[in-house]
């Protein structure tokens, strides 16, 4: 995607430095930081601190992670025990996403299949490679999938506002490109479609208000940030056409965990018949369960994620306590929206109502 005329991804591998690179996300949008990750302990306080976040891109950074391991300072060379210590160390690093336990899945048994270590270390950077450009991949055709629905509301409008609600960020920021989410909307407005987007502030870190906000105010993309309670309201109130989220892992029966908040806009579409889609790559599918409130962990983060609100005050990023100093508070990361309040999922195999027996049929392969 383009930031300010110039090509930009949230992660990549610099071929003049052989370093992975990432944008450092809790900057924005006030500053673009790029950060180096050079070693497993970086790469891991990248995904711990949200330096970078969202499924695909987590995804890809622990993928990476597992070549950092075999190319860090004091690294084991071809140590079969070492290079799998360090894969459960960067799995460990965030609980909820499956993409994170894929991608560095999928890179280790890569490199497992070559002893010498220089083998190792290029298969375990061509398959990082491979994962981002698959997602980048995946996320456009998540885009043309997703697209028709946009279109077929539009043409009942007779080309006025599609208005679409989204939560937390689910753009490239956190896909590598074009997003999960707002890949349909990218693709409608380049097809000259007329959208609108609600933007959740997404409290408590705010991934609404300051990257998607930034992401689609960068794109030329009509939007306007609201409160998260406002999305009940604008929906009762007709301004609201269709509700497309992401999410971090899902069930083979069609539960979907997503930022906090996300069940309660699922609620509230569903009482206001107004369609809630799914947007995911087949990479955040967790093919081994099936009961998503039971089965999914959700992860609990810092509390002073709640107590301070962070923004920019006198040119400097600053933050504010919020609350009185001695109140406790609790930090749930995510929910999980049962199946029976989603419309359907939009994937890079095409669209499927939220039950095993539609998902499977995308995907026969993993059928157990």
């Amino acid at each position: 995607m383009k930031v300010d005329g110039k090509d930009m991804r949230p992660i990549w591998f610099d071929l003049t430095s052989k370093t992975v690179q990432v944008i450092d996300q809790r900057a924005l949008p006030h500053k673009l930081i790029i950060k180096n990750l050079n070693t497993v302990d970086d790469t891991i306080y990248a995904i711990k601190e949200m330096v970078v976040r969202g499924a695909p891109l987590i995804g890809a950074t622990g993928a990476f992670g597992v070549y950092i391991s075999l190319v860090q300072k004091d690294n084991k060379g071809a140590d079969n025990e070492y290079l799998v210590s360090e894969c459960k160390r960067l799995k460990n690093a965030r609980p909820t996403a499956m993409n994170l336990f894929w991608g560095v899945d999928r890179v280790l048994s890569a490199a497992l299949q070559h002893e010498p270590y220089e083998k190792r270390v290029k298969a375990a950077l061509d398959e990082a490679l491979a994962i981002t450009e698959e997602e980048a991949i995946n996320c456009r055709k998540i885009g043309e999938y997703g697209m028709p629905i946009i279109e077929g509301i539009s043409r009942k409008k007779n080309g006025e506002p599609v208005n679409i609600l989204t939560h937390c960020n689910a753009g490239w920021l956190a896909c590598i490109e074009y997003g999960t989410a707002t890949a349909p909307i990218y693709t409608a407005f380049d097809n000259n479609i007329n959208v609108h987007v609600w933007v959740d502030e997404t409290r408590p870190l705010n991934q609404g208000s300051r990257l998607t906000a930034w992401e689609l105010g960068k794109y030329g993309v009509n939007h306007t940030i609201i409160t998260d309670n406002a999305g009940g309201h604008i929906m009762q109130h007709g301004m609201v056409d269709l509700v497309i989220v992401g999410t971090d892992r899902t069930t083979r029966a069609g539960d979907a965990a997503n930022k906090i908040g996300t069940y309660l806009k699922a609620l509230a579409a569903k009482d206001n018949d107004i369609p809630f889609y799914v947007a995911l790559p087949s990479s955040t599918f967790d093919w081994d369960i099936t009961d998503g409130i039971a089965d999914i962990p959700i992860e609990e983060r810092d509390p002073d994620e709640i107590r301070y609100v962070q923004g920019l005050f006198n040119g400097k990023i600053e933050k504010m306590l919020v609350p009185p100093l001695d109140s406790n508070a609790a930090n749930h990361a995510f929910d999980v929206t049962p199946a029976r309040l989603i419309t359907g999922f939009i994937t890079e195999k095409g669209v499927c109502r939220a039950n095993q027996q539609d998902i499977m049929s995308l995907f026969p392969d993993k059928k157990k």
